[in-house]
């Protein structure tokens, strides 16, 4: 048995899975960032611990975070949950459970349960995309997560698209997070005019009605879509590409924003399949207890 424990900005949550990927138990709890850093890690350790008492086992345990651990200085990085950042999470958590742990950001552990037993199963190169508040990814090779030297392997999000976009938190302008995230698209239409208490949904469901602002909208974010990914397939060239967060619902991406791909890639055709995910909000929790796959404590 895993435990996997997704670490969010609002919520944490943790699953057991067998050895076949069959979730045995589940919880989640709120993060509680306003209570500190050292208050998130007392209650990653409560969960597990409660798992723990449901299993009647103690188990190998993976965290799934926002940001990642520097190679070079082992603390964390580029969270947005901002108290996590230059910390020692890894070495401090190992020390409250009293056991080896593993962590890998959030988009790399979705990717990574996708590949294994999700839309990517049998696939021998997947790329993971998140799309939701922001953009990120992670990259799979024939079951192996790979995470790569500085820990940024998949994060397409921060490649620059457009030199002259929107200043992004990274401190560059015009990163693909910065047009093709949820509250991207929103900016965007709001920019060209748009009702600016509109937020994403709002803008597909009214570009579905007819409404010609909306679809605009859309048509700018297709076209960034295909141009963004298609950089990461001319390098990469994957099997599959599977989609999550909220943005990965629009079904116009299956068909629109694929075609777009399709324009930009370097190839006479365009065969790569682009799924939709299968397990959903569970695939990041999924894919942290998956870092133990095959080994024990």
């Amino acid at each position: 048995m895993r435990i996997g424990i997704d670490l969010g900005g609002t919520k944490i949550e943790g699953v057991v899975l067998d050895t076949d990927g069959k979730e045995l138990a589940r919880k989640r709890v709120d993060t509680q960032q306003s209570a500190g850093y050292w208050a998130i890690l007392h209650t990653i350790a409560q969960l597990t611990r409660q798992l723990e008492a449901e299993t009647g086992q103690q188990c190998p345990v993976g965290i799934g975070t926002p940001g990642a651990i520097s190679a070079v200085s082992g603390k964390m990085k580029n969270s947005n949950t901002v108290c996590l950042n230059g910390q020692p999470l890894l070495e401090d958590l190992q020390g409250l459970l009293n056991r080896p742990l593993r962590i890998a950001n959030d988009a790399n552990c979705f990717a990574l349960s996708e590949a294994l037993d999700g839309a990517g199963k049998g696939y021998g190169v997947v790329f993971g995309v998140i799309m939701g508040t922001g953009v990120g990814g992670g990259i799979v090779f024939n079951g192996q997560l790979h995470q790569g030297r500085q820990h940024i392997g998949g994060e397409w999000g921060h490649n620059i698209l457009e030199r002259n976009g929107p200043d992004c938190y990274c401190g560059q302008k015009g990163c693909i997070e910065t047009f093709i995230s949820g509250p991207a698209l929103a900016a965007d239409y709001h920019r060209h005019g748009g009702n600016r208490t509109l937020q994403a949904n709002d803008i597909v469901t009214l570009a579905a009605q007819g409404d010609a602002l909306a679809e605009a909208a859309m048509q700018r974010f297709f076209d960034r879509f295909g141009r963004a990914l298609a950089t990461v397939i001319n390098i990469l060239d994957p099997d599959a590409i599977v989609l999550g967060g909220g943005l990965s619902n629009i079904g116009r991406l299956y068909s629109e924003g694929r075609k777009n791909v399709a324009r930009y890639v370097f190839n006479d055709q365009f065969i790569t399949p682009i799924l939709k995910n299968i397990h959903g909000d569970s695939s990041g929790v999924r894919g942290a207890a998956q870092l133990w796959r095959g080994d024990e404590i």
